[in-house]
C-alpha cells in the first residue's frame, strides 16, 4: 500500500478572500477607476501625492505605488469608498 493511499482527502475549503473586493483585481484596475470616476484633479485633492498632482498618468502612479504602501493603502481604501458610495447610489 502506498502512503498516498493512507492519507484522508482534504475537504475543498472555501477561499478566504471570498469576501475582499480587492481580491482579483489588479494595483492598475484600481487607479484606472479610480482616475475614471474621480479624474486626475480630484484624486489628487483626495490623496495629494504627486503622482496623481503633477503630471498624472497611470504609469507613473503605478510606478508610486508599488513601491509605497502607505499610499498604496489610501489608495485602496479610497477605491472601496467609491464601491461603497456607488452600491449606496444604486
Amino acid at each position: 500500500m502506498s502512503d498516498t493511499q493512507d492519507q484522508p482527502t482534504q475537504p475543498t475549503q472555501q477561499p478566504q478572500q471570498a469576501r475582499n473586493p480587492l481580491h482579483g483585481l489588479t494595483l492598475e484596475a484600481i487607479v484606472t477607476a479610480l482616475q475614471a470616476h474621480y479624474g486626475w484633479d480630484e484624486l489628487g485633492r483626495l490623496i495629494p501625492i504627486r503622482c496623481f498632482t503633477l503630471e498624472p498618468s497611470v504609469s507613473s502612479s503605478l510606478k508610486f505605488l508599488r513601491k509605497t504602501p502607505w499610499a498604496r493603502e489610501k489608495v485602496e481604501g479610497l477605491y472601496l469608498f467609491m464601491l461603497r458610495e456607488q452600491k449606496r447610489r444604486g
